[in-house]
């Protein structure tokens, strides 16, 4: 009788650890960010989505209390040739990510703000495609981080890391080595002005989590990173037999936020 009441016990807690957790009230600290990468040929002029972007998309965010949205452009086109724009937005939910979307679309007056991107020929495309990336905070940082540097934007290096594992399990331990392993913290406390850390919810070369670190030139971003590799806080982390082989791929992309960027 005392080992079924101990059994009940405990499963009790169980469901109101789990209850807990799955609150709404839980769910709402930890924001969803959607990455939209525009996809430009060698011969695009980035104009006509620039212009889009500026005069329309942003406005209409700010408008529904949608902020900081980020706007960058790679500090070099890649190996191709091909140039891209990212736009980063944070939401509170995925369902406000769809209401925004919708409401972008029934608002048809945005058309005439930016016929180059709305009209443009079927022969001439402002953009080749558009890739989008479905993301969730890390609870260590649940929210956009403003960075704080003092270099003008044109100046700034905006670094955006694409971890990838070679597995689910490899991916979940990834991110609890940022988290309870203390990586962030580590980042942090080196002076790093990261914009955001979140799990990749949906894209193409999942499983893989994304963060985001800022700098004022390149030379103090290298100077960063040589912190970074020498600190003996991460040299004992990553050397955990726990956390071994659990990234088998870094992307590493340079952004410079354009003008009119929030971030």
């Amino acid at each position: 009788m005392k080992r079924t009441y101990f059994v009940t016990l405990i499963l009790f807690a169980g469901l109101f650890t789990m209850a807990k957790v799955s609150s709404p009230s839980a769910k709402s600290v930890r924001s969803y960010f959607v990455i939209r990468i525009y996809h430009l040929s060698s011969g695009q002029s980035p104009v006509a989505v620039e212009q889009f972007l500026q005069e329309v998309y942003i406005p209409f965010l700010h408008s529904q209390g949608i902020r900081p949205v980020g706007v960058f452009s790679l500090i070099r086109d890649a190996d191709t040739g091909e140039q891209r724009i990212y736009v980063l937005t944070p939401y509170r939910s995925m369902e406000q990510w769809d209401q925004m979307e919708q409401a972008l679309m029934r608002d048809s007056a945005w058309f005439r703000k930016a016929p180059e991107y709305a009209y443009a020929d079927a022969s001439h495309p402002p953009y080749e495609r558009i890739e989008t990336i479905l993301l969730r905070a890390f609870p260590d940082m649940p929210v956009i981080h403003v960075p704080r540097l003092k270099a003008p934007l044109s100046e700034r290096v905006y670094e955006l890391r694409s971890y990838e594992s070679p597995d689910e399990r490899f991916g979940l331990n990834k991110i609890q080595m940022f988290n309870a392993g203390g990586e962030i913290r580590i980042f942090k406390r080196l002076g790093f002005e990261a914009v955001f850390y979140a799990q990749v919810l949906s894209g193409c070369h999942m499983p893989n989590l994304m963060y985001m670190t800022t700098f004022n030139s390149m030379d103090d971003r290298n100077a960063h990173w040589q912190a970074f590799s020498h600190d003996s806080a991460w040299r004992h982390l990553s050397a955990l037999p726990e956390y071994q082989h659990n990234v088998s791929r870094a992307d590493i992309v340079f952004v410079r936020p354009l003008p009119f960027s929030d971030l």
